[in-house]
């Protein structure tokens, strides 16, 4: 790319006062936010627009970002969520046949502030060493670092699942002929989701937050899908009686990423927070029950704590090879199991909908309806 692209300085400030100078891309001015990072080599586009990255500054590992542009139909949302976004480089000629606009131009009409022409590999060390964190990011070089830094150390995610969900029913209709019909609680759900059911024959019934247990049964759904979100899932305290009533009520149901960690605590079980999460492509699952390793793709901060999940409520069948976190879990009183990874998007090889056909497999069965 240009140098010549912008002359604007911008800098990050972390909280514990390291800073990192750059330059301006995207929109201007002043973002709060945690600070992040991913490994993916590519899927920018669907980065940005995750709704788990609510509240976020993310930073690209991967050098350059942008080479192919952007393309309304690879968004996993209709928005971008992150905060502030981070890259070494980026592309301002894309070359793709179906690049609608360059990344610059996204995030400016997005109001996403961007850093460009930093040590990606050194903030991304930082982040590593020290745990994640809050930071600031900034391309108004007048701002009093002072006021920037309690910025930084005041930031908390709140109302993020509010946030990010649908406020009313919608529906998406399965793609060729129609096998049965799948609710989904949407805590942040990625299209690529909705698309992996339909494309499956079910007809998607996407649900808002809080929506009350008997108002899901009601639909009489052949599963209900309890999907991914940001922030900390302690803080989504209310949610756990319709949770529990869910995994009740005898119909299968699949949690994913942050609905996996709710279906955890609703059974008694603890959530941890990680030093600098997984985010990202090429994170290896072994799944115990079928003896295979999955390369999968993520974006989390928190884990179950595997000891506080009490035995007769649940088994893990998933554990993450780097750090041995709980990946997947088996319910024992319920038809129904949960994952910390997204099921539609594995990075390795094999089937890359094994999970989304084991859950249909489930509901094939029937539940205990």
């Amino acid at each position: 790319m240009s140098y010549e692209q912008t002359t604007s300085k911008a800098i990050l400030l972390l909280e514990d006062g390291t800073v990192f100078e750059g330059k301006s891309f995207g929109a201007a001015g002043t973002a709060e936010g945690e600070v992040v990072f991913t490994t993916s080599a590519v899927g920018f586009q669907e980065t940005i627009t995750d709704p788990s990255y609510f509240g976020q500054i993310i930073t690209q590992t991967f050098p350059l970002t942008g080479n192919y542009g952007m393309n309304a139909a690879d968004s996993e949302s209709d928005r971008a969520h992150a905060t502030g976004y981070i890259v070494r480089e980026w592309c301002e000629q894309p070359s793709n046949f179906r690049c609608e606009e360059t990344i610059d131009a996204f995030l400016k009409a997005q109001g996403v502030i961007g850093l460009y022409d930093i040590d990606t590999r050194a903030l991304t060390a930082h982040l590593r060493e020290q745990g994640t964190m809050n930071g600031v990011i900034t391309n108004d070089m007048a701002a009093d670092r002072a006021e920037l830094l309690k910025m930084a150390k005041s930031f908390r995610i709140q109302q993020s699942v509010q946030a990010v969900s649908v406020t009313e029913l919608k529906r998406y209709s399965a793609t060729g002929e129609r096998v049965g019909e799948v609710a989904v609680y949407d805590f942040g759900c990625l299209r690529s989701i909705i698309d992996a059911f339909n494309g499956r024959g079910y007809d998607v019934t996407l649900l808002p937050w809080n929506t009350p247990a008997d108002q899901a049964a009601a639909l009489a759904p052949d599963g209900i899908v309890l999907a991914g979100g940001p922030g900390n899932p302690e803080d989504c305290g209310e949610l756990l009686p319709s949770i529990r009533a869910l995994m009740g009520s005898g119909i299968p149901v699949m949690g994913i990423g942050l609905g996996h960690q709710l279906m955890a605590l609703a059974v008694g079980a603890q959530v941890k927070k990680l030093p600098h999460g997984h985010r990202g492509g090429s994170q290896p699952v072994v799944d115990s029950g079928i003896g295979k390793t999955f390369v999968t793709s993520q974006n989390h901060g928190y884990a179950v704590d595997e000891g506080s999940l009490p035995k007769s409520e649940g088994e893990v069948f998933c554990r993450n090879i780097n750090d041995k976190t709980c990946e997947g879990i088996s319910y024992k009183k319920s038809p129904a199991f949960s994952i910390q990874f997204h099921p539609e998007a594995f990075t390795g090889t094999g089937d890359k909908h094994y999970y989304v056909g084991r859950f249909i497999n489930m509901m094939n069965a029937g539940g205990n309806r």
